[in-house]
């Protein structure tokens, strides 16, 4: 079976809720996608890592990274199955919040030097807060963000936002106002 097709699979299975929730943006909705059930399974991760580097490969990206929690578990699949290829990808993790001890760093982990290109993941884009805090982030520090990537794009702004902004976005699915998901 193919990839995509599978992963779109195990989201339907194990990361779609229906019920009343509030989502990070604030916003209410009938349904919720806990990707966290999917990217931390074994065959999710592989999945993951597997498509999201095919989409890098070809950005010549130096790094991968994305905001803590939704992005650490796809930026480490991505960093294996990179190197397993052949062309590793080192990967970071954005801070939510900023570390009051120790090196009180806001960026963990392997971010190359000034003028890098990086990629930047997501696991689900709502409204798009998290993945523009993590841009903003990495642009401090002195990074190109020349490519974006969501698991899911539930198509509520966010990735709208981010293509007038000018950053390279794409999502491996989407869904529509009813929670029905397909791929891209």
């Amino acid at each position: 079976m193919e990839q995509r097709k599978r992963f779109l699979e195990l989201v339907k299975e194990r990361a779609l809720l229906r019920g009343d929730f509030t989502l990070a943006s604030g916003a209410k909705s009938s349904y919720f996608f806990d990707l966290k059930m999917v990217t931390l399974s074994p065959e999710g991760a592989y999945l993951i890592g597997k498509l999201v580097f095919e989409i890098l490969r070809e950005s010549g990206v130096d790094a991968v990274g994305g905001l803590t929690l939704g992005s650490d578990p796809i930026v480490t699949a991505v960093a294996i199955v990179s190197h397993l290829e052949g062309k590793p990808i080192p990967a970071f993790i954005v801070r939510g919040e900023l570390k009051e001890h120790g090196t009180q760093k806001a960026i963990e982990g392997s971010l190359p030097p000034k003028g890098s290109k990086v990629a930047i993941v997501e696991d689900v884009i709502t409204k798009g807060g998290a993945t523009l805090k993590a841009i903003e982030a990495v642009e401090a520090a002195g990074c190109r963000v020349v490519k974006v990537v969501a698991l899911l794009d539930r198509h509520q702004g966010g990735s709208d936002e981010l293509r007038k902004r000018g950053y390279d976005f794409t999502s491996l699915l989407h869904a529509d106002a009813e929670g029905e998901v397909r791929t891209n």
